[in-house]
């Protein structure tokens, strides 16, 4: 469990960081939240982007892609949700959502930062 902490409380240090969630896309289960608030119950939410990871998945086989997702972004008014399916041999099965407060977050910033992050995991 110290390694999932330790990845949450990487990703909340992300500028703009409203919460995290490490997430079995099997399941829709979470392994770990850190943050979150009134507006944003991050286990539901990311229950909900399981949803998302699967047709996105689903898609790319259909259409003969063979290329890994690196990410996948939600774009809302006042947020970013940026979804990171999890690489690293012991994390196969995982994505890390990450939500951000769009006036104080850096995209580009972010997802250098998640994908350093994802590259550590391992469970």
């Amino acid at each position: 469990m110290a390694m999932i902490d330790t990845t949450l409380k990487d990703a909340m240090g992300i500028e703009g960081a409203i919460g995290v969630a490490l997430v079995d896309y099997t399941s829709g289960m979470t392994l770990g939240v850190a943050g979150g608030s009134a507006d944003l119950d991050l286990s539901v939410a990311a229950a909900g982007n399981t949803d998302v990871v699967r047709a996105q998945v689903r898609a790319m086989e259909l259409v003969g892609l063979g290329e890994n997702i690196e990410d996948i972004l939600i774009t809302l008014d006042t947020q970013y949700h940026l979804i990171r399916p999890v690489t690293t041999r012991g994390g196969q099965g995982l994505f890390l959502y990450l939500a951000l407060n769009r006036k104080r977050a850096n995209l580009g910033m972010a997802r250098h930062q998640l994908r350093q992050i994802e590259a550590t995991v391992e469970i």
